[in-house]
């Protein structure tokens, strides 16, 4: 009887390790999450928007585009889409 017992309380010790374990884990988690996120605010230049700069458009790269010209569609686009109608 008394090593059923025993075993029980050599159990719960376990049981207990494993909980203060997991605990430090997720503390040290926390803490490093915190710390990535201030090394990032703190390393990101003041006043640039990123959500902003990428929904700039940018500048044409053809001529045609610059002065609102585009080419035409080639004569195989223009009979497909006139077999359709």
């Amino acid at each position: 009887m008394a090593s059923g017992i025993e075993a029980h309380g050599e159990a719960k010790e376990r049981v207990q390790r494993v909980r203060i374990g997991l605990t430090g884990l997720a503390f040290v988690f926390v803490l490093v999450l915190i710390g990535a996120a201030i090394t990032r605010w703190s390393a990101d230049p003041p006043g640039e928007n990123p959500v902003i700069v990428n929904t700039m458009p940018a500048a044409p790269n053809e001529p045609l585009a610059e002065i609102g010209a585009a080419p035409g569609e080639s004569s195989a686009a223009n009979a497909a889409s006139s077999n359709k109608q």
